[in-house]
């Protein structure tokens, strides 16, 4: 559908008019999507998708796998077929380009935390209709997934916190109805840090606390709550990100890495 969708988009009630003009009907095409700076690839089957959307009968090779690193100049794909290659060139290219920068700007965090115990998540700051395809090219870069949604976990913000009054019945009442979901509590204080664990809390969430106070916080949970998940979250930058690692934290989650990720430059060049 997300396919569809941008093909509309791109071609709209007249189509590619550029192409139909200018290219003969029976032209036969041949060319390679190569690798203008180095990365981590991800979005070979989607965009191999989209140029068959477009020529049904072209054929795509697909030269790098999806996770698979690459280098300037390096081929990811070799493609044949018709003119309807260049219809869906930028289409794919599109869909290519941002998954590959989210991919990269992943890997480059998990290689920051690399040694520790740390964990790099996403989070829900995705592209609307995106999440599912921004969600797997973080794990291609060596990320994990956070929730995928509001239904498959509990997790209490600061609004939440200013709002709820009786906690601990409505965590009761989520251990009866949804046992299986895990309860994050996002804490911005000590105070909240220790009626999170009182709450018999799943994952505390340390939000944009200030670096001595995080540093307590941490060993704060050790010490009361050994089995609770840490996880360290809040305008995390990939300079900082070691050393926050090494506070100890068992997840940070990192927004920038879908929202912020710069797309990494590939382009299709005709042979």
């Amino acid at each position: 559908m997300l396919i569809r969708e941008a093909l509309r988009e791109d071609l709209g009630s007249r189509g590619d008019v550029t192409t139909e003009l200018f290219v003969p009907p029976r032209a036969r095409l041949r060319g390679f999507v190569r690798a203008r700076q180095a990365g981590v690839i991800c979005g070979t089957l989607i965009a191999a998708r989209v140029l068959r959307a477009c020529d049904p009968r072209c054929r795509v090779r697909v030269l790098v796998r999806d996770g698979g690193r690459i280098r300037p100049g390096q081929t990811v794909l070799a493609v044949s077929g018709g003119r309807g290659l260049l219809s869906a060139e930028r289409t794919a290219l599109n869909f290519l380009q941002r998954l590959s920068g989210i991919a990269t700007a992943t890997a480059a965090y998990v290689a920051a935390v690399r040694g520790t115990r740390a964990a790099i998540l996403d989070t829900r700051k995705t592209l609307p209709g995106w999440r599912a395809l921004e969600k797997y090219a973080v794990r291609c870069g060596g990320g994990r997934n956070h929730r995928m949604g509001l239904y498959d976990a509990v997790m209490v913000k600061d609004n939440h916190w200013l709002r709820a009054t009786d906690f601990a019945s409505a965590v009761r009442e989520l251990r009866r109805r949804h046992p299986r979901l895990p309860l994050i509590m996002e804490a911005d204080d000590l105070r909240q840090v220790r009626r999170s664990i009182e709450l018999g809390t799943d994952v505390i969430l340390l939000d944009n606390m200030p670096w001595a106070r995080l540093r307590q916080a941490i060993r704060l949970v050790r010490k009361a709550s050994p089995k609770t998940l840490i996880e360290v979250s809040g305008g995390v930058r990939l300079k900082d990100i070691r050393r926050l690692a090494r506070l100890g934290p068992d997840r940070i989650s990192v927004g920038r890495i879908t929202h912020s990720a710069p797309a990494l430059d590939l382009g299709l060049d005709l042979a």
